[in-house]
């Protein structure tokens, strides 16, 4: 469903405007006024009484500069499928609250929705804690109990409520962009100089026999960078941008470590990683040009990443932080598995949701790219909601490769919703409209569809039945 479509629906999305004029501190008569509305009918909008017209919602998002998603509601969906995950777990016995009822919940006040999700996490985690349960029961629900698994939830949680975008970061990454490219060299050298210059710290390449298991090391004492001669030259600069993030930008990413309010140092440690790493994207990708030429080029990560002298996967990841209110790209989603479908690395700036546990559905193509290495594989895929998306996967290699290292292969998947799919060079020729999307669920706990060839654990919120008589073409059959 495109954006024309969306707007021509009726929009009774009053708490959400109220929210919003709060937000902006206007009274009802300051935003009318702004929106060459009468006060009476704004109040009517407020209280659902009236639809917001197409008009009105164009020329809000013109006055106010955001996101006409946000304010739909399409914004909250990740949020709506949490819940939904939440009422369909046996345990909270609350198989009657229906996704509407949910939507609706989050429509009036999305915070009582994140507290409620809070509370469930805090009560899981407890449940776990307290039933003696080993690591080999359910591992992995009761990874959650570990220090490193509970910083991560809590460092990838905030990510993905931050939408993955850092205006202050950003803007220094940017600004240092245009300093080094001023030294009239390539970038490798303009960093190399800058830590020399700046720093007084030499890089170092070496060989893997002194750094067998390191990519890189800051040696203080000898004020040195050691870099290890395995990783390529787009790894090798991302580690210099990298260290000058932390060098010169340590304050500014710790005033935004202060204010997530992280109760762990290790969740603290890996949240500073995570933005240095962002630092060092923005860096060697600044976000005013890479969106240029993002769009000019139709999002082909390939030419990006030839543009750019970024690695494939670098790449990719960037295009999931392009959303800066003013000069947003397309809300991508991105996820990484390795080969036993392990997903490493999740996010979504759309409506597509991941579960907090479990891989990522056996149907979906992600798998299959590992049987074309490096080649892009596309496909269109529909969850259980019936949204649906476009997703292109495809393999990398990571550093490490040498005769008796073999170097670590993964898959990526980054995708969108399939009202934005013609802007991707991925979709070109493709009949969007005509082509029968690939239904997936979210994993095979969470997902209700019958008959599954793929299946390979039974849905967490039906009932099993059994017929002795008849094998269908999954070994588990349950209760619509």
């Amino acid at each position: 469903m495109n954006m024309t479509k969306k707007l021509t629906e009726k929009l009774l999305i009053g708490p959400r405007l109220r929210r919003l004029r709060q937000t902006l501190g206007l009274t009802q008569a300051r935003m009318a006024q702004d929106l060459d509305i009468s006060t009476s009918y704004l109040n009517l909008i407020e209280r659902n009484q009236r639809p917001m017209s197409t008009k009105v919602l164009l020329k809000l998002s013109d006055v106010y500069d955001f996101n006409m998603a946000e304010l739909s509601g399409r914004g909250d969906a990740a949020l709506v499928a949490d819940l939904h995950d939440v009422m369909r777990d046996p345990a909270i016995g609350a198989g009657n609250v229906s996704r509407q009822d949910l939507e609706d919940i989050v429509g009036i006040n999305p915070e009582v929705g994140r507290a409620v999700l809070k509370l469930y996490k805090n009560y899981r985690r407890a449940a776990l804690s307290g039933s003696g349960m080993s690591s080999t029961d359910t591992p992995n629900e009761t990874s959650l109990l570990a220090p490193a698994a509970r910083a991560t939830e809590a460092v990838r949680s905030y990510l993905q409520t931050q939408k993955n975008f850092f205006a202050p970061i950003d803007a220094a990454a940017e600004a240092l962009s245009a300093a080094l490219s001023q030294s009239g060299t390539g970038l490798s050298t303009a960093l190399t100089l800058r830590l020399k210059d700046n720093h007084g710290l030499s890089v170092r390449v070496v060989p893997v026999s002194i750094m067998p298991e390191m990519l890189r090391y800051f040696d203080r004492h000898s004020k040195r960078i050691n870099i290890s001669e395995l990783m390529p030259v787009s790894g090798r600069a991302f580690q210099m941008a990298y260290q000058i993030g932390m060098l010169e930008h340590r304050d500014l990413i710790d005033d935004i470590i202060m204010e997530a309010s992280f109760d762990s140092k290790e969740a603290e440690r890996l949240c500073r990683t995570s933005l240095a790493n962002y630092f060092a994207a923005a860096v060697l990708m600044p976000y005013g040009q890479f969106l240029k030429e993002a769009e000019s080029c139709k999002y082909d990560v390939e030419l990006l990443s030839h543009r750019f002298s970024t690695s494939f996967e670098q790449t990719a990841h960037r295009l999931t932080t392009l959303q800066k209110p003013n000069a947003r790209g397309i809300p991508f989603f991105f996820v990484r598995i390795d080969t036993a479908g392990n997903v490493s690395k999740r996010f979504s700036a759309g409506r597509f949701h991941f579960s907090d546990f479990g891989g990522a559905c056996p149907l979906w193509n992600i798998h299959d790219a590992f049987q074309t290495p490096e080649s892009v594989r596309t496909q269109i895929i529909q969850m259980p909601d019936e949204t649906t998306y476009f997703s292109i996967a495809r393999t990398v290699t990571r550093t490490g490769g040498a005769f008796g290292r073999d170097p670590q292969k993964l898959a990526i998947a980054l995708g969108c919703d399939i009202a934005y799919a013609a802007r991707l060079v991925y979709a070109d020729g493709l009949k969007l409209d005509a082509a029968a999307p690939t239904p997936i669920g979210v994993n095979c706990q969470l997902c209700d569809r019958e008959n599954c060839r793929q299946r390979a654990h039974p849905p967490l919120n039906r009932k099993l039945t059994f017929d002795e008589r008849a094998r269908g073409m999954s070994i588990f059959r349950f209760e619509s």
